[in-house]
């Protein structure tokens, strides 16, 4: 069948897209053509041209009363957003959803500025107030429309951020972090908005040839034969009812005077391009958006592409399983039984549950390398039981050792990206059990999450290891402050905070197999 493709076609549009973060003075914003104003709910109005006459009542009367995320429009020969903060801004998730709030509320404008003295503090240094602001702005302006005919969003193309003489550097220093974190998220956006015949395994690993080198990434890219010649049963398993063919793709990067004793995390990414269930076929209301089941993946990719740019220490090397899960007559069936890398074999009981199949052969590799990782983590929209757990703003993490446990937390801390550590209940495991395999891909009707959390632990040997399940997370319906419609790229930023911060944690704390068998 002949589709009709542009050849020219762009997964990643981000890549193009550029904001210019100005570092200058509170006279710079006052002179911006469009500027917020940060007022708390509560106290004396701040100093502000736009605010001369104006009353806490007479905001009131137009409906703005300085709740946080509320926003209202000053016109005159600038125009002037006011920002609602509620108790007022005391941390950089506070100030990055303000930020998003005023960059919505212009949302016509391509120059935005805004005056962070007022809420620097020693809680808040200029450094996080300039990552978190041009985070906010950066993020909430994004919006995917290279497959629109004519793309209606205004392009933020400066922001201009007012700080003390004192604090210029430490707020330039921010704002370029900030740059670079909010492309990982916004390039994995893109991935996951991409629809899946625009982006099959087979290109996004082209992607990845072609963009790993220019950011410092060395890039192994295995195909069909590779994978078979690998054992990589799993994968090629999930891949069975599918035209297109699978792709494991290897990154690596390699900080300039890495030695053996130079901390080494490995990342696992689920890479499905698209999922409709295979033989257990999805309903239609559960396939719409199952392009966006390579996030885990994409996250993996955009992390990678940014860890030159902020100096990380630690190597890093990553692991995306890719390839769809499709329903043809060569699909897996229920009952067969899938050898995974290293020999442990797996009886299909339901194929929508084939993330985990794919996972499985990714973790094998990863404790086998050469220069094995000192922790391992891997992120997938895994679960559906993750999401009616925790809802649709928190994804869910396991870990088998505190300390891993313990930086996903502080990385999600730091990304607002919220995480929620879930148990490792060991006590579950046998309903894993397979009468003709070491065993099968599902358990009982709950627990869902943490029985997939214990499959994924099956395969990770003696190194310590956290599972981040992203199915909670991974889009929104519509705008929410600094997460646009759409894929949300989750996880890029946290990863990229967990690689730039890792330190090698010691052994593992719990049980590493359930030995069912």
């Amino acid at each position: 069948m002949s589709v009709v493709i542009d050849p020219s076609f762009d997964p990643v549009p981000s890549l193009a897209q550029t904001t210019d973060v100005v570092i200058g003075s509170v006279a710079d914003v006052i002179a911006a053509p469009v500027r917020a104003c940060l007022i708390a709910a509560e106290g004396d109005l701040p100093s502000c041209d736009h605010l001369d006459g104006q009353t806490r009542e007479s905001l009131a009367a137009a409906g703005f009363t300085g709740k946080a995320g509320q926003t209202l429009r000053l016109p005159g020969k600038t125009l002037c957003v006011l920002v609602g903060t509620g108790k007022g801004i005391t941390s950089a998730a506070e100030l990055r959803n303000a930020v998003a709030s005023f960059t919505r509320a212009a949302s016509e404008s391509a120059a935005l500025a805004l005056d962070l003295t007022s809420v620097t503090s020693d809680t808040l240094s200029a450094r996080d107030a300039a990552l978190a602001a041009t985070e906010g702005a950066v993020l909430a302006r994004y919006r995917f429309e290279a497959l629109k005919g004519e793309a209606k969003n205004v392009a933020l193309s400066t922001l201009t951020l007012g700080v003390s003489d004192a604090d210029q550097a430490a707020a330039r220093e921010g704002a370029d972090r900030g740059l670079v974190l909010a492309r990982a998220a916004s390039l994995s956006r893109d991935l996951g908005n991409t629809p899946p015949r625009h982006l099959t395994a087979e290109k996004f690993a082209d992607i990845a040839a072609k963009l790993g080198p220019e950011f410092g990434l060395e890039v192994e890219i295995f195909d069909r034969d590779a994978l078979v010649e690998l054992g990589t049963g799993g994968l090629l398993g999930v891949n069975a009812g599918s035209v297109d063919e699978p792709r494991m793709i290897k990154l690596r990067y390699t900080p300039e005077g890495a030695t053996t004793n130079t901390p080494h995390l490995g990342l696992v990414g689920k890479g499905i391009m698209f999922d409709s269930g295979g033989v257990s076929l999805k309903p239609p209301t559960s396939m719409g958006d199952m392009k966006m089941d390579m996030m885990g993946a994409g996250a993996v990719f955009s992390a990678m592409l940014g860890l030159r740019e902020l100096g990380v220490t630690n190597k890093v090397t990553g692991w995306l399983m890719c390839t769809d899960n499709m329903l043809s007559g060569t699909a897996t069936k229920i009952g067969d039984v899938l050898t995974i890398r290293g020999g442990k074999t797996i009886e299909v009981k339901n194929s929508d549950a084939e993330g985990r199949i794919v996972m499985a052969d990714g973790l094998v590799l990863a404790t086998e390398e050469t220069d094995r990782p000192d922790a391992i983590v891997d992120i997938a929209t895994l679960t559906g039981n993750a999401m009616a757990a925790l809802g649709l703003r928190t994804a869910a993490t396991f870990a088998n050792n505190d300390e891993v446990a313990a930086q996903l937390a502080a990385a999600a801390d730091l990304t607002d990206e919220r995480v929620w550590q879930m148990p490792l209940d060991h006590r579950y495991a046998d309903q894993m059990k397979s009468n003709v395999a070491d065993l099968s891909n599902i358990g009982g009707p709950y627990g869902g999450a943490i029985l997939a959390a214990l499959f994924l632990n099956e395969f990770v040997a003696d190194v310590p290891w956290g599972h981040i399940d992203i199915a909670p997370t991974m889009e929104v319906a519509s705008d929410d402050l600094w997460r646009s419609t759409g894929s949300t790229g989750f996880g890029a930023r946290l990863l990229t905070e967990l690689a730039a911060a890792f330190t090698a944690p010691a052994a593992t704390d719990a049980p590493q197999s359930s030995e069912m068998n």
